[in-house]
């Protein structure tokens, strides 16, 4: 402010010259806002101004009053006023950093101004002034608060001087030390630390200090030239073709032979280059650790000139120290360009040994890291990776290493050799010692934009990191995971760790990425062949969550691909139950129900997932909590009835939905439900039609249905085009699966009379007589078509139809079976053992008596060998006797096994053979066979039917002194156990058993 300003202002009126200051008062307050640094002490200074505007406006209230003390407060806040304004709109547009270095003095000066306005405050005779005691109280105060104030900048900006001053005495600080310090700065000032957004905050302040030399401000541009030289060692401080330009224009003054050390370089006392040199009291400069252990070992003189020595003084030779770097900077220079030709050499010892001389330089010093950057060494050692010597390899990625960290122009100049991602990558398949080398480099060259752009487009890369992650280095595990991470940006890179089996970040954008990065994401794991692990983590990683909403709230193409990606989780059957149990039916049926016909795919997909859903029900165990598909029968007749009202591949979804729901632990309440909703007459509409998705999957269904059912209601649906529609799938089919249920329906059939004519009529018996004779094919499908071929053949068999059995002897049938009960199935075994017993009951009437012998016996042919059982001329065809067959020995077999359904039909057959007048002959084939000890053991079995056949046969076989003797006391214990434990019909069996062993009496009250 002008001399003739302030005079004027003097002489004005008091009220005018306060209202001027109040107005400024105003800007300064308002423009606090809008500091760059040291907002919390510029808002204690807003404070202060506005508590002084409340006493200002107080004393304006009041009037002139002509006083030289309160001229000379005007005087005062007046100038300091001005100040203020100044130097907040400062701090409000010039350079962060260039404020930032000044904050010292910023902060000084506001405590300077705070102190000024607490003088002009005390100069204001308020005795002259008609004020209240409080407004007195206040200025009090006030005058006080602002006379002791003390700012400080904040510790933060503390710290960053501090490391500033520290590195301009050093001198010899690194390109990492100054890096580290520009990304601190950035942090405080709240400046984007990205390469760009630094080097222009730093331009700016090169600018600022420009206008400090303009401004003739000597000292400031002095100390700001000394922080421009610290900081401008940071890679963002200047461009690579500024530092390259910089660099050669240095390199080739240099020459191309090392220099020798000069004499002063030396310390007296080690003989050695120094490091650290240091000044004693006389004046002679030494290395510092040699002079200390000169001092430690008690020496108080000079080594030089023996002088004393203040052993308190060492001083730093700045001077000589500086020299001494300069001439190891000039040495190292020339040393690094000499040696990368070297590394095209063709002999691998010279190659190594240069590599390793590399490697420590770039150990030493990040300046040096620089220089071989700048002397292009990336290309030749990205080429070394291509070495067959490993050593050699591990040493070029060592060095690439050193390079890459913290150095962006590194990485730059790294990625952009052709094909160097590909040539690290490809060290990722070698032995652990490389690979971890190789995962640490890309993880450096990660924190590049441009790396990580090209990182995920080398093929296989990112699979080779994650296999990485199971490494037993944990460093390598530690570094592949924080490399997926990087490259986590883009999403095709999420998908290709996902392709790898590593879901954590395709598992992220899924639960919170944008709606169309959800899609891709789903669509991703519709699309993937996931192993049954895959599956099962996925879930148990909360995949469900994130897809659920989709089906129920998303979009049509976000509803098909989320249903999609259930549909592939849920063919693992642990992972169908757990949807289940988290709600994914509802939204599924409620698509599948009241979804529009017109966007088939969407309903299809839902279908088909209900079907995964459905079959994973099959795998619950009995002790475990029942989990139910459809909760209502609402549910399940709606379900069913959609048959009708779709295509084919709904269809063959629901058809296989309800087969699996018939086989899991709800499978009776379902198949009642399906028989009660007239279920079979729709599916025998669909066994009539040549589709081959649907009908296989109907006759399936159907075959289910037949099973166990209520022969009545089956009976109700039964006529001859249902006989021929199956017998036609049994001719015309090529599906295995699809034969074996319709022969299912075949056997599961009641035997009625007219049924099995209309199968006859239909031409069933040889085609299903040709199965039983292909005994070379194995697998599920096989065993299932046998099963039923051979159930079938029951009601063939029948002993009330002789003329049908013939037929069936004729056709070879009983051979058939008697194999079958050596390679069949368990089902099978019992199947064949009915059969072969309905033909056993026939056999006694159908065996011939023995012709009479008459004329001379010389001349009569050979008599014709009696049956053993039957005690006549038996053979397989005519009589369908067991022993001709040699069913007995398999038949034993049978009985013997553990399933009791085939053991109890096994016996059956054997039964008929001590039926009747049957029974000394056949008991004793029975016991021939080693029958009756295992037919003793059933006396044991938990099976009641079975116990009583088993305690009737005994019972009969007893009656006979030579086996009662011969196996009575094998039996004892267990028909006494009977006795003790039994029902009141199989004690009173077991007592009479008892009696024939003379056991008990036969008046005894078992009886």
């Amino acid at each position: 402010m002008t001399l003739e300003m302030i005079s004027s202002l003097c002489t004005a009126p008091a009220t005018e010259a306060l209202s001027q200051i109040l107005e400024i008062i105003c800007e300064v307050i308002v423009a606090s806002k809008d500091v760059l640094i040291e907002k919390r002490i510029f808002g204690e200074l807003a404070h202060y101004l506005q508590r002084l505007e409340s006493v200002i406006k107080e004393l304006n209230k009041k009037g002139s009053i002509h006083s030289e003390s309160l001229n000379n407060a005007i005087e005062i806040f007046n100038r300091e006023i001005k100040v203020a304004k100044q130097l907040t709109l400062e701090c409000s547009k010039k350079n962060k950093v260039y404020l930032l270095m000044n904050c010292r003095s910023i902060t000084k000066r506001l405590e300077n101004i705070t102190r000024e306005l607490s003088h002009a405050l005390s100069l204001i005779p308020l005795a002259s002034f008609d004020l209240s005691s409080g407004i007195v109280e206040e200025i009090g105060k006030l005058c006080d608060n602002m006379g002791t104030a003390e700012f400080k900048a904040a510790i933060a900006e503390e710290e960053i001087l501090e490391k500033i001053e520290a590195g301009i005495q050093e001198r010899s600080v690194d390109r990492s030390y100054a890096n580290n310090l520009l990304v601190l700065i950035a942090q405080t000032l709240g400046i984007s630390t990205e390469q760009s957004s630094l080097k222009k905050e730093f331009e700016e302040f090169k600018n600022e200090i420009e206008s400090a030399h303009v401004r003739k401000n000597m000292a400031e541009a002095i100390q700001m030239d000394q922080i421009i030289a610290l900081l401008g060692r940071a890679d963002a401080a200047s461009s690579p073709k500024e530092k390259e330009v910089r660099y050669f224009t240095k390199r080739n003054s240099l020459g191309s032979q090392p220099l020798e050390p000069l004499q002063s370089f030396y310390c007296p006392i080690t003989r050695d280059v120094m490091t650290d040199p240091v000044e004693t009291s006389s004046g002679q400069t030494f290395e510092r650790s040699a002079i200390e252990k000169w001092f430690a070992d008690g020496n108080k003189l000079c080594p030089l000139t023996m002088t004393p020595l203040d052993t308190s003084i060492l001083r730093p030779n700045k001077t000589l120290r500086q020299s001494i770097a300069e001439w190891r900077d000039r040495n190292t220079m020339i040393r690094i360009a000499s040696i990368k030709p070297k590394l095209l050499s063709e002999n691998e010892e010279e190659v190594f040994n240069c590599l390793e001389q590399l490697q420590d330089l770039c150990e030493q010093s990040d300046l040096h890291q620089e220089w071989v950057v700048l002397e292009n060494y990336p290309p030749t050692l990205i080429k070394l990776l291509g070495e067959r010597n490993r050593d050699i390899r591990i040493h070029a990625l060592l060095i690439l290493c050193i390079l890459a960290k913290d150095s962006n122009d590194a990485k730059v100049k790294i990625v952009e050799v052709d094909n160097s991602i590909e040539s690290i990558a490809h060290s990722l398949g070698r032995r652990i010692e490389e690979r971890k080398l190789a995962v640490a480099l890309l993880l450096e060259l990660s924190r590049s934009d441009l790396a990580r752009d090209r990182i995920g487009k080398v093929q296989g890369c990112i699979l080779l990191v994650v296999t990485m992650l199971s490494s037993d280095d944990n460093q390598a595990s530690r570094d592949a995971r924080e490399l997926l991470e990087n490259l986590s940006f883009s999403d095709q890179n999420i998908i290709q760790m996902a392709k790898a089996n590593y879901f954590k970040y395709l598992l992220q954008r899924l639960s919170s990425g944008p709606e169309d990065v959800k899609c891709i994401m789903a669509t991703t794991l519709a699309e993937l062949e996931l192993t049954d692990p895959n599956k099962s983590s996925l879930l148990e990683d909360g995949v469900l969550g994130s897809l659920l909403p989709l089906v129920s709230n998303g979009d049509l193409p976000m509803k098909t691909v989320a249903i999609k990606a259930l549909k592939n989780l849920a063919t693992l059957p642990k992972n169908g139950l757990r949807m289940i149990k988290e709600g994914a039916m509802p939204p599924l049926l409620d698509l599948l129900f009241h979804h529009s016909p017109a966007i088939p795919s969407l309903r299809e997909q839902a279908a088909a997932t209900i079907m995964h859903l459905a079959i994973s029900t099959m795998s619950q165990e009995t002790e475990q909590l029942q989990v139910s598909l459809l909760e209502s029968d609402d549910d399940i007749f709606k379900l069913f009835s959609l048959i009708n009202l779709t295509g084919p591949d709904i269809q063959k979804s629901i058809l296989r939905t309800f087969f699996a729901l018939c086989q899991s632990l709800s499978a009776t309440n379902v198949k009642a439900k399906l028989r009660q909703h007239l279920s079979v007459p729709v599916l025998v509409q669909l066994c009539e039609l040549d589709n081959p998705e649907v009908r296989p999957n109907a006759v399936k269904l159907l075959c289910c249905l037949t099973d166990d059912g209520d022969e009545a209601t089956i009976l109700e649906h039964v006529d001859q085009r249902y006989v021929e529609t199956f017998v036609k799938i049994i001719k015309s089919s090529t599906d295995e699966d699809e034969i074996g249920s319709a022969m299912g329906i075949i056997s599961n059939l009641p035997e009625d009379p007219q049924i099995t004519r209309w199968f006859l009529d239909a031409g069933a018996l040889p085609f299903i007589f040709n199965f039983l004779h292909d005994t070379k094919q194995k697998g599920p499908c096989k065993d299932q078509l046998i099963e039923n071929a051979v159930g079938a053949v029951r009601r063939f068999t029948v002993s009330m139809n002789q003329e049908l059995q013939k037929k069936a002897a004729e056709a070879g049938i009983i051979p058939a079976l008697v194999q079958w009960l050596e390679l069949g199935t368990t089902t099978t075994k019992k199947h064949s053992a009915i059969s072969l017993a309905q033909f056993s009951q026939s056999s006694p009437r159908l065996s011939r008596p023995l012709p009479k012998r008459g004329g001379f016996l010389c001349f009569s042919a050979p008599p014709e060998s009696a049956c053993p059982v039957h005690r006549g001329i038996c053979s397989v065809e005519s009589s369908f006797c067991l022993l001709e067959a040699d069913a007995v020995g398999p038949l034993v077999r049978v009985l013997a096994e553990a399933d009791p359904g085939a053991s109890e039909a096994s016996f059956d057959a054997l039964l008929t053979l001590i039926d009747g007048e049957l029974l000394q002959s056949g008991s004793k084939v029975l016991a021939d066979a080693n029958a009756i000890p295992l037919i003793i053991r059933l006396l044991g079995s938990s099976s009641p039917t079975l116990l009583e056949k088993a305690l009737n046969a005994m019972e009969r076989i007893f009656r006979q002194v030579e086996f009662k003797q011969k196996y009575g006391a094998s039996a004892q214990m267990s028909l006494v156990d009977i006795t003790q434990r039994g029902s009141s019909s199989t004690k009173s069996l077991a007592a009479r058993i008892l009696a024939h062993l003379n056991v008990l009496h036969e008046q005894s009250s078992y009886f």
